[in-house]
């Protein structure tokens, strides 16, 4: 199997040189209002050099803190020789950004609705690691 592809893009990621898609690039239909913040305004993502920015505030902030750390996890994890073992490696650092995200909306906003959802993401996201945490032990 050829694995220069995925080396190739972890050296990349890892040298702050990947340049990520667009939401239209990856045929994601976000609504307008997912995209309405000027993508030249803020800050950079981390301090990554993606190019990738985010509003400067705090709460903003918060929201985006350890992306970097979960991207180039995930594409580490995803090095496993083994299939089943590179996706729940790549699939543990990727729940850990949704809780970390999850506590940013808790630290920050105010929507009961939005608040109760990342309540629910952060247990279940925590209850899915350990099961993968537990599967991996087990192999």
């Amino acid at each position: 199997m050829n694995r220069t592809p995925l080396v190739l893009a972890v050296i990349a990621l890892s040298c702050g040189a990947l340049v990520l898609p667009s939401a239209a690039q990856q045929d994601i239909a976000l609504p307008d209002v997912c995209l309405a913040a000027d993508p030249h305004a803020g800050h950079t993502m981390g301090g990554d050099d993606t190019g990738m920015t985010m509003g400067g505030d705090a709460a903003h902030l918060d929201l985006m803190d350890g992306m970097s750390a979960m991207n180039r996890d995930m594409m580490a994890g995803g090095t496993a020789e083994d299939i089943d073992v590179a996706f729940v490696c790549s699939m543990i650092p990727h729940h850990r950004g949704a809780i970390d995200m999850a506590k940013a909306e808790l630290a920050h906003g105010d929507d009961p609705w939005a608040r109760a959802l990342a309540e629910a993401i952060i247990a279940a996201q925590e209850k899915e690691i350990a099961e993968m945490l537990a599967w991996l032990e087990a192999r």
